[in-house]
């Protein structure tokens, strides 16, 4: 991890300020941005989020889904979480917390935007930075891989529906059109272009590390960037309710060591090796930002609540993930406590 991601949390602070106070100091400016719009879709944050998402496409090979069945046990596990947990924990938790316990205490005219921008973050799981995590507990490389091309074969198919499901659940009509082209846009688009790509690269020797060198820090200014349009737009409304970050933060931090947990113990109770479930954990609770930030500006808007419940999500991300990685580290030898005495040697890790 480079200092710059290392300290992503300051920079996502530090934007938040600057968006607050341009949105304050120049309205104009963002209100000609927020106009800027085809088909329901703002032009400059989808330029954004293509140079957030592309980088991290380019590192996924969908060749190692060869490598799915070696690893069936943490495969089953995190797609478990993945997609029959995690998206419905989260629908639960938002309901529970800012749809009662927390609604005194929240603009009325936003709960079900909030709801909707959580289903939305923990509808999709994450695709770069779990390489990431991955790395910091010794994880098996080929597993990581793996499951990450998995899911985003899953995400193709599997994002639009449940996301439709959870929000017609929580009562907000499911603008179907807005879905699939953000699906289309964000989703399919983006992988078929980075494998395209990839593919060009990697027959130029060494050609894919220099590009994804210039793009990465590229990838972050433009997370950044989108985050200081976003509160540039939600400024008013966050200085008037300080409270309502922190109040959304909590199902999120809830949902993220649940998960996690869940992933971890189930790895265990099923065998499988700690090289495994350390990702498997990682990847069970963590979350595509990039994408939720970009559906729910296209669902809802850059004034909504949804969009500013996945800004949320971005800003806890890095220390909540790096806690949960020095839980991993920390049990290990917990963890292989009752493990079967044949187990495999952890091999080839990244």
């Amino acid at each position: 991890m480079s200092t710059f991601e290392r300290y992503l949390t300051i920079w996502v602070f530090l934007c938040i300020i600057a968006g607050i106070t341009l949105g304050y100091i120049m309205p104009g400016l963002f209100q000609v941005i927020g106009a800027a719009e085809i088909a329901r879709v703002n032009i400059p944050v989808a330029v954004l989020i293509w140079l957030m998402i592309i980088p991290m496409l380019l590192r996924i090979d969908f060749a190692a889904l060869g490598h799915v069945g070696q690893f069936w046990r943490g495969i089953g596990v995190t797609l478990f979480i993945n997609w029959a947990v995690k998206p419905f924990s989260m629908a639960l938790l938002g309901w529970l917390f800012i749809g009662w316990l927390f609604r005194p205490m929240l603009p009325e005219t936003q709960i079900d935007s909030y709801i909707a921008g959580l289903i939305i973050l923990a509808a999709a799981p994450c695709t770069a930075m779990v390489f990431v995590w991955s790395n910091l507990t010794k994880g098996e490389p080929h597993f990581t891989l793996s499951q990450v091309a998995l899911n985003d074969a899953i995400m193709i198919v599997a994002f639009a529906p449940i996301v439709a499901l959870l929000l017609g659940l929580s009562a907000i009509t499911v603008p179907w059109d807005t879905l699939m082209l953000s699906v289309g846009l964000y989703i399919i688009l983006p992988v078929v272009a980075a494998q395209l790509l990839r593919r060009r690269l990697l027959n130029s020797s060494g050609s894919l590390g220099r590009l994804l060198a210039k793009l990465q820090p590229l990838s972050l200014l433009a997370l950044l960037t989108t985050l200081v349009l976003l509160f540039g737009f939600q400024g008013e409304q966050i200085i008037a309710q300080p409270t309502v970050i922190a109040l959304l933060a909590v199902p999120i931090l809830i949902q993220v060591y649940f998960n996690s947990g869940l992933a971890y113990l189930l790895n265990r109770m099923a065998g499988e090796q700690h090289c495994v479930a350390g990702p498997s954990a990682l990847i069970g609770a963590s979350n595509f930002f990039e994408l939720a930030v970009a559906a729910a500006i296209s669902l809802f808007g850059f004034h909504s609540g949804a969009a500013l419940a996945t800004v949320v999500g971005v800003l806890i991300e890095v220390p909540v993930m790096l806690s949960v990685v020095w839980i991993v580290n920390r049990s290990r030898d917990w963890y292989e406590r009752g493990l079967p005495i044949d187990k495999p040697t952890e091999t080839n890790r990244i």
